[in-house]
Order: C-alpha cells, then sequence, then structure tokens
C-alpha cells in the first residue's frame, strides 16, 4: 500500500536556559514525520544536533530525498539500510513502529507484550551554572536521581555544592566531552566522597582510548562515543556502561540492538533522550524495562509540552496516554 510521507520543522521554547560544556539552549527544534498509509498514520519526533552535524534543513532534506522509497512502503529492517543512524531514520524509524502497531490492531505498548508501559524514574538535571546555583538547583529537585551536567572548571566545587543541596539524592555526572584524562584521575577522589554512581562521557571521543588502561571506582558510561551496535565491541573496552539515544541509534530498531548486545557484552544500559517533547519519549518506554538509570526529562525543559504528553509525579515519568501531535 502506497504511503504518504510529511516532515516538518518545529520550536519550542524551553521555560529556562539549559547549559552543558558546549553552550546554551533556549529553544528545542524539533522534526516531525507523519506517515499515512490507508487508516494507520504513524507519528516519529527526532531532535537534530549539531554535534553530529545535523540541522532541522538538512533532516527534512535528507528525509524527502528518500520519500519515493519511503511511499513505496519499505519496511524497518530496509530502512536500516537506505540511511546511517541519526535524526532522520529515527523519526522515520519511530513513525513506522506505530504504523505497525495500527495495522496489527494494537496498541504500541502491545507489540512489545505489555498492555501498557509502566511509569519510569527519571533523572532530573542540573543544568551548568556556578557552584552555588547549582548546588540550590539540588536543593529544589530533591531527592531523586539527578543528573549534574559539568564543564571543565569548577568540577569539585560544583559536585560537592550539588552533594550539599541534595545529600539524599542519587548522583549521575555529564561532562559533555570537556574533561582531560588527568581531570578524570584528580577528581575521581572528590566523586567517590559524592557517592556519584555514574560518570557519563568524561573524555571526548576519539581521546577516549586512555579508559583502556584506567581502573576506575565509578562506572563510566559512553554517550558521544557510542551510536550504534557496529562498535559497541571496541566502545565495550574503555567503557562500563552506555546511553543509549534514539536520536543516536537512528530510532528504536537499532536502539533494541544495541541494548543486547550491550548486555551481552556486560555492560551496563542507561537511557536518554535530546530536549524534546512528549513525541520523542514515547518509544523509549519499549526500551526501559530492567534498566536502572533513565534520564527523559527533555519535555520537563519546556515551557508547554504537546496536549496529552508524559505526567512527571516529582520522581517518576507516566507515559503518555493521549498524545496529540
Amino acid at each position: 500500500m502506497k504511503r504518504q510521507i510529511k516532515a516538518r520543522p518545529e520550536s519550542w521554547t524551553l521555560n529556562s536556559v539549559f547549559n552543558i560544556s558546549r553552550g546554551a539552549k533556549r529553544v528545542a527544534d524539533v522534526v516531525v514525520v507523519e506517515i499515512r498509509e490507508g487508516e494507520s498514520i504513524g507519528f516519529g519526533e527526532c531532535v537534530p544536533y549539531p554535534r553530529y552535524g545535523e540541522s532541522q534543513d538538512q533532516v527534512i532534506e535528507t528525509i524527502l530525498a528518500q520519500s519515493q522509497k519511503l511511499e513505496e512502503g519499505i519496511s524497518r529492517e530496509e530502512l536500516q539500510h537506505l540511511l546511517p543512524a541519526g535524526a532522520a531514520r529515527n523519526a522515520i524509524d519511530c513513525a513506522l513502529w506505530q504504523i505497525e502497531a495500527k495495522r496489527n490492531e494494537k496498541s504500541f505498548s502491545e507489540l512489545f507484550g505489555l498492555k501498557q508501559f509502566r511509569p519510569v524514574r527519571t533523572a532530573q538535571t542540573v543544568s551548568l551554572d556556578s557552584p552555588e546555583k547549582m548546588g540550590a538547583a539540588a536543593k529544589q529537585l530533591g531527592k531523586g536521581l539527578l543528573k549534574v551536567k559539568l564543564g571543565p572548571t569548577d568540577i569539585c566545587e560544583s559536585v560537592r555544592a550539588v552533594r550539599h543541596g541534595a545529600p539524599h539524592a542519587t548522583l549521575i555526572l555529564d561532562a559533555n566531552e570537556a574533561w582531560t584524562m588527568e581531570q578524570l584521575d584528580e577528581t575521581m577522589p572528590v566523586l567517590v566522597e559524592a557517592n556519584v554512581k555514574l560518570v557519563e562521557q568524561p573524555i571526548p571521543q576519539g581521546a577516549d582510548g586512555e579508559l583502556a588502561d584506567y581502573d576506575s571506582p565509578i562506572p563510566i558510561c559512553a554517550d558521544e562515543s557510542c551510536h550504534t551496535s557496529d562498535t559497541i565491541k571496541k566502545v565495550s573496552k574503555l567503557y562500563d556502561a552506555i546511553n543509549i539515544k534514539l536520536d543516536k541509534t537512528g530510532g528504536l530498531t537499532e536502539a533494541l540492538k544495541l541494548r543486547k548486545e550491550a548486555e551481552a557484552l556486560g555492560m551496563e544500559v542507561m537511557l536518554g533522550c535530546m530536549i524534546c517533547t512528549s513525541l520523542s519519549i514515547l518509544p523509549i518506554f519499549a526500551l526501559s524495562e530492567g534498566i536502572e538509570f533513565i534520564d527523559i526529562d527533555g519535555p520537563l525543559w519546556l515551557k508547554k509540552d504537546r496536549p496529552g504528553g508524559c505526567e512527571f509525579d516529582g520522581v517518576r515519568m507516566n507515559p503518555p496516554t493521549h498524545l496529540l501531535v
């Protein structure tokens, strides 16, 4: 059956500035893909990421360049070979999953043997700022799971301030490639003292070979250094865990494969997202069973989410029920 494919850019204003080591974000720029197949409609959302050379225009151009093949009805499996991993493939892949569910007269969760997806504990992000402001933000967020963004300076001061502000919180640190190996080694005693549970991507991708000989007392998680299952064996020699994001894997299809292969190698798996709407979050629930560290607070940074989006109770994120796109 011939399909109809549409792709549109959207911009969602944030409720406050989101700072990481690479810069500040005030707006979430996304691309939404709509696929119609007979009476079935599927939607997918992706977040083009400049770190990987992506933009809204580039992603839409990539999608439309393949519109003929998409309209002819290629499968999710064929899509993996048609487009490389990245935002464009993610939006299409997730829309095709929705089409598959509706074609089989099932809810999205029923494709994975669940009547409905369960709520999950999500990290809340402490944005990069002065140590004092980060400590105050941690105090306001409370005692759940906190993901702390760090840069190349004030590392120890910021970690201590966050721990003081949230003495009972579970802490994950994310440097977004901002540290050197020397900084990681020098700050590790403070991270251990603060009872940090996971350190995410401390060293830049491509310079992280030094981790192979580093015996870390805290698990180190790959983010920018791990996109797909093609490189998981190499990554497993450097890292203890990986952060799976659909915009990196190019969709749920590859994400499911990556999780399986990472766990087979004894690696811990974390789930993450970009700053996005609940449309990007919905497919992640299909991966969430049995995962300890989940970071899907992207919609919480928006001034306004999509109607029917995820609901947050202060600790757990509830899956969207009647999401309107």
